[in-house]
């Protein structure tokens, strides 16, 4: 049987910014085919985390391995897809089309300038298809609405095909049917294509049946592999620093 090495394996990690300790003894692993949820208070370094794992901030100490490669030595950026935060905030006069933004997806692949192969034109039409926005190929981004815009945010990062999609609160400026389309999504993608998936929220009760691990952050670290326990009143009390409610409610 074929080893799978872990999707991030991240041992000790400590990050300082301008003397200020931002995440301290970090440790975790995330197996293949994971769906993991990382929740905690603003402020508290979950996108910092995440820039981390990226290699878009470089930890003080500590390491991360990516696929079971050393992060300075890690080349396969492809492998990993990004929808960050606030991504379908876009200026109405940006000047590129669906097709355009998706297509940029590619660019970790064959570079800014390379010409499309055949393989990156099928993969654009795959991902578009798969986000439903196929049919709006040639409208201008900044015309679209805030759903819409989301949609064409994921199919720019399924355009290299991942094997782990990170989502950073995408749905600031999307309305609630876009959000509920969005999860269906997250969990179709997981459960039907094998993509697992690493994703920011602070509504963590909408998922909570579609998780398997839950990374509470709040500048160190508890990891959950049974959400469904550690999803409690006490919990998330001694995670955000104040009383804290838990309201389970289905969608």
């Amino acid at each position: 049987m074929k080893f799978a090495p872990s999707l991030f394996d991240v041992r000790n990690l400590f990050f300082t910014r301008q003397e200020n300790e931002i995440l301290k003894s970090i440790t975790f692993t995330i197996p293949p085919g994971e769906y993991c949820a990382i929740i905690g208070p603003n402020g508290g370094g979950k996108t910092t985390l995440i820039r981390l794992l990226l290699g878009l901030e470089k930890p003080s100490s500590g390491t991360i391995h990516l696929f079971g490669t050393e992060q300075s030595k890690f080349r396969a950026w492809n492998r990993i897809g990004y929808v960050p935060q606030r991504s379908a905030l876009v200026d109405a006069s940006f000047p590129a089309t669906v097709r355009e933004v998706v297509a940029m997806g590619r660019y970790a692949l064959r570079g800014i300038f390379g010409w499309e192969s055949t393989e990156d034109k099928e993969a654009i039409e795959e991902a578009m298809a798969l986000m439903g926005i196929s049919d709006l190929r040639d409208r201008l981004i900044g015309h679209l609405s805030g759903g819409q815009r989301q949609r064409v945010m994921i199919a720019r990062a399924l355009s290299s095909r991942p094997e782990v999609l990170i989502v950073d609160e995408p749905n600031t400026g999307v309305d609630i049917e876009s959000q509920h389309r969005f999860y269906e999504l997250l969990r179709h993608l997981n459960r039907n294509k094998s993509v697992s998936i690493l994703f920011i929220t602070h509504d963590i009760g909408v998922i909570a049946e579609d998780i398997h691990r839950v990374l509470f952050v709040n500048q160190t670290l508890l990891v959950s592999q049974n959400p469904h326990e550690m999803i409690r009143c006490d919990e998330m009390s001694r995670l955000y620093g104040n009383p804290s409610h838990v309201v389970c409610h289905n969608h």
